[in-house]
């Protein structure tokens, strides 16, 4: 476009003069694309509570209002990141691995590098790489589904229950499963080519410990009921394993009706889904211990120096040259959601405590601790029966915390690449809004176009409209906005035990610590970082086994195997291998949806289908009818 667009300049010698030729395309003005990119491919988290108002609750929600939700939730984050910049930007011990796959293909796209004998440059390892996912991802995502989870447990023993439900990568504890779809493998924990070994090594140990040490003995040691319900679900269960009516519980004034819960019986979760809230709740004590601990005297010095100059790493060198962006932020809310005006105000406090300890932990290992189960224990405590205000709540606790973390790893990369701030914040803000408007835009059409869109039914035909992530936040709403925490976690509730985990949260880190001060040649066991070890959990469900199992072999092959026995291939291709798959499965996943799944076009033979495991979500308590299971 340079060689051949004109040069002109309009209105010469005006204010408002401009050329739509502005020179050759560099590196810079690539990194602002990026970030322009990054503020909005992320998903608009706010989406999920319209979604379950509209399609689950069934209740009116104007298009204005959800408007509103869902840009102050995602600027509010802008805030929290000016604060918090001197501390998780400017040094050089916090380094976002995955800004490092970023750099890499930025240097790989630009840098002019000569090639090697026999070898390639990282520009034409980069193409290569790029087509192969083009090409392969036509596979798992139209022809052959099932590659998402290769379930060979399950073709072995077709009629086994017990078979399937350690088998199952999508419905029990995926041994053996393994996937081959990059979507399933990234989609939930990033890509395993960008995580550090350390990391990897963490939230492996914490995915077999939960799903195959604790989840097993609790299932069958029948704790909780275990065995009257789904080994792994995150459905809502009466004590007779059918599914729970909600709407018997919800009165003409969408509050809880506390008689109709008592005639109807308690509300029960898989062992699993218990499961996950502990590790939850231990995993918010663990990250705040942790990080006072481990990183506490760095933010100390920090805070004292904040207003002197201090010794700076090469990037804040050259950053300093530039001025400084200033963001005076506003939020509003609209009563037709439920929740008061204090409770914005408490949920922004706890997305500020919060940005600092998790920050830490996502600029030096990839791994990001969620506020979504703290925020529903809080406001369902303090607001009990209005399932739409704990939605609300949940959403500007939590996603202004994970926006402030997106925007700090994007000023990093932009600290990396030498981008002034202003223009880095003016792609930020643009991208943020435009991302908002289509994704709620999006979001909306769908609801009103897709048949029976999120229902669970479709998960069996091969749909693509079966809304995982909605089902949680749906299920959520009602243990923790609903029914409440009290009747659930607390001394009204069957599962109150799993409150102790806050403490066992608390402890796991300062065990860690008092180790590494006795054993300070072990330097192995500073790398136990518990909040990642713990919160390994944190994306299941929606995340499944298969997707955990895949993810960690290939992260222990980069991380490991490569890092280790093929440094130089690693240092050269590695982030950019990363690169080209997301590259190549985005560009053929919106192929795909433009060319097939908007005309409705789809094949349905056995490779269509899920894992082939349909006996894994059937009860083993005798007695329990289930429909399609057999009865013990």
């Amino acid at each position: 476009m340079a060689k051949t667009v004109t040069n002109k300049v309009f209105f010469k010698g005006r204010k408002w003069e401009f050329t739509l030729n502005p020179g050759p395309f560099n590196v810079k003005e690539h990194v602002l694309i990026t970030i322009f990119a990054n503020a909005g491919a992320g998903n608009v988290y706010a989406i999920h509570m319209v979604s379950v108002v509209k399609i689950f609750y069934k209740r009116e929600l104007t298009f204005f209002v959800a408007l509103v939700v869902v840009i102050t939730t995602q600027v509010l984050g802008f805030g929290w990141a000016g604060v918090f910049r001197r501390y998780l930007v400017e040094p050089a011990a916090v380094w976002w691995p995955q800004n490092l796959v970023q750099v890499s293909l930025f240097r790989a796209l630009h840098e002019r590098e000569k090639r090697t004998k026999g070898g390639l440059t990282r520009n034409q390892f980069f193409l290569i790489a790029f087509v192969c996912s083009f090409a392969y991802y036509v596979f798992p995502g139209y022809l052959f589904p099932m590659l998402t989870s290769v379930s060979w447990i399950c073709w072995i023993f077709p009629s086994s229950v017990l078979a399937q439900q350690l088998g199952s990568g999508l419905h029990g504890l995926g041994i053996g499963a393994i996937g081959f779809d990059w979507s399933s493998i990234s989609a939930y924990l990033g890509s395993p080519l960008a995580s550090p070994w350390f990391a990897t090594a963490n939230i492996a140990a914490g995915f077999y410990l939960i799903m195959y040490v604790i989840t097993p003995i609790a299932y069958w040691l029948n704790i909780f009921k275990a065995k009257t319900f789904p080994i792994f679900s995150d459905g809502l269960f009466t004590s007779t394993g059918q599914s729970y009516n909600i709407s018997a519980i919800i009165d003409t004034n969408f509050h809880f009706n506390t008689e109709a819960y008592e005639q109807n019986g308690r509300l029960y979760i898989s062992t699993f889904f218990a499961m996950y809230y502990a590790v939850g709740f231990a995993c918010l004590t663990a990250t705040i211990v942790h990080v006072l601990l481990f990183h506490g005297r760095e933010i100390s010095q920090l805070s004292k120096s904040a207003f002197q100059e201090k010794k700076m790493d090469v990037h804040t060198k050259l950053m300093r040259r530039y001025k400084r962006t200033t963001l005076y932020a506003c939020q509003h809310y609209n009563s037709q959601l439920q929740l008061p005006w204090w409770g914005i105000l408490l949920a922004c406090a706890l997305a500020l405590f919060f940005t600092l300890p998790v920050g830490v932990i996502t600029a030096t290992t990839n791994q990001t601790p969620g506020l979504n189960v703290i925020t529903e224990y809080i406001i369902g405590y303090i607001y009990p029966g209005f399932p739409v205000a704990s939605m609300c709540f949940k959403v500007y606790g939590y996603i202004s915390m994970k926006q402030a973390i997106i925007f700090l790893q994007d000023f990093k990369l932009g600290h990396y690449m030498k981008v002034p701030p202003r223009a880095m914040f003016a792609a930020q803000v643009i991208g943020t809004i435009i991302s908002s408007l289509v994704h709620l835009g999006t979001a909306w059409w769908l609801i009103h176009i897709i048949p029976n869109i999120c229902d669970r039914e479709l998960l069996t035909a091969g749909s693509p409209w079966t809304c995982p992530g909605d089902h949680v936040f749906y299920d959520a709403s009602i243990i923790w906005g609903l029914i409440g925490p009290r009747c659930i976690f607390g001394d009204l509730g069957h599962y109150s035990t799993v409150n102790w985990f806050f403490f066992a949260g608390a402890i796991a880190p300062l065990i860690v610590w008092l180790a590494h001060k006795a054993f300070p040649s072990k330097p192995w066991i500073r790398l136990i970082t518990m909040p990642v070890l713990l919160g390994a959990m944190g994306n299941m469900p929606p995340a499944t086994a298969v997707n955990f199992t895949s993810w960690i072999l290939i992260g222990f092959a980069s991380g490991f195997i490569a890092y280790r026995y093929y440094r130089d291939w690693w240092s050269r291709h590695n982030y950019v291998l990363s690169g080209a798959l997301d590259a190549g499965l985005a560009f053929m996943g919106v192929l795909l949806y433009l060319c097939l799944e908007m005309e409705h076009i789809s094949l349905n033979w056995w490779k269509s289908h899920s894992d082939g495991c349909p006996l894994a979500s059937c009860p083993t308590e005798p007695g329990i009818m289930v429909k399609g299971c057999p009865v013990f």
